[in-house]
């Protein structure tokens, strides 16, 4: 394990014992708390390591800089204060490390409700599995979460910095038998799997960065790619799991309409399509390429394979 990774698994492993907990929550929720009067600076370590606000002397103990430092996630402000360019999220018994608040950079991994979210879904399939893979994993919380019922968890992103971290995820959550690939979707992931899961980005995003924008006039490109691609890669029996989201027209959900062709062309023995929130993300419906759209909504299919 190089240095960089190493030293982010000692540090979540310090926070750890410390007793550390943070629920990550939306940006929209995270700017508003941190615009409070009281917010502008951190006091404790949950705000450095949780809420991505700048430290002074005195906040962390020493060792936890000196584990930023070497992890490269330590950041000079310039005036006598410093940032994490980390943050760690408890979702379970698990602890996660990802891209600190605003996640603006273009390869910035996201880990927020969507996350929670999806993995409470994915909780949903019984039974076990042989091997599952999490395509455009991130942080890796979605396949690390099935980990304990699988033999082998392939977790495979296209952005680098996802790689990083879902290594260190599966280390820093004692993971056994988890393969971290590079890959665009299931292009370089070899083999049949019997759970193929996926929480990709659903949004336009004009910044094009690479957890957020799901590609095409309103996001959803990707999630149509990934349920053509996956059916012929499931096992018989195996099970495909889209979280995602899905833009309303004059009441139709437009990825609805674009994926019912597909799985009805497919050798699906059961599929299940269903709207988890009726409104989310209700600020991007000010931008133009969301003009006409009345709301997004949150949906899973989950299919089963003859």
């Amino acid at each position: 394990m190089e240095v960089r990774e190493a030293a982010l698994v000692a540090l979540g492993e310090l926070l750890r014992a410390s007793g550390y907990a943070f629920t990550t929550v939306t940006p929209e929720t995270h700017r508003r708390v941190n615009a409070r009067p009281e917010a502008k600076v951190a006091h404790s370590v949950r705000d450095v390591f949780g809420w991505s606000r700048p430290f002074g002397p005195g906040v962390l103990e020493p060792r936890m800089v000196e584990l930023l430092e070497a992890s490269g996630a330590l950041v000079d402000c310039g005036d006598g204060t410093h940032r994490s360019r980390v943050r760690f999220s408890s979702l379970g018994p698990g602890l996660y490390v990802h891209s600190a608040w605003p996640t603006s950079d273009r390869d910035a991994v996201f880990f927020g409700p969507d996350t929670y979210r999806f993995c409470a879904l994915l909780q949903r399939v019984p039974g076990s599995f042989q091997r599952a893979v999490d395509l455009g994993c991130g942080s890796g919380a979605g396949g690390l979460s099935v980990a304990a019922r699988s033999t082998e968890v392939v977790l495979a992103d296209l952005n680098p910095e996802a790689l990083v971290f879902s290594r260190v995820n599966a280390r820093l959550n004692g993971a056994q038998g988890v393969q971290v690939v590079h890959s665009d979707l299931l292009r370089d992931v070899s083999g049949r799997f019997d759970l193929i899961m996926a929480n990709p980005p659903y949004l336009a995003d004009a910044d094009g960065r690479t957890y957020r924008d799901g590609g095409g006039t309103h996001g959803t490109e990707l999630s149509v790619r990934i349920v053509r691609e996956a059916v012929e890669r499931l096992e018989p029996g195996g099970t495909l799991v889209l979280y995602t989201g899905a833009p309303v027209v004059e009441g139709e959900d437009l990825l609805r309409s674009a994926l019912e062709p597909v799985w009805r062309g497919a050798p699906f023995m059961e599929v299940r399509y269903e709207e988890l929130d009726p409104d989310v993300f209700g600020e991007e419906l000010e931008k133009p390429p969301y003009a006409g759209v009345e709301r997004i909504a949150l949906v899973a299919l989950m299919a089963l394979r003859g």
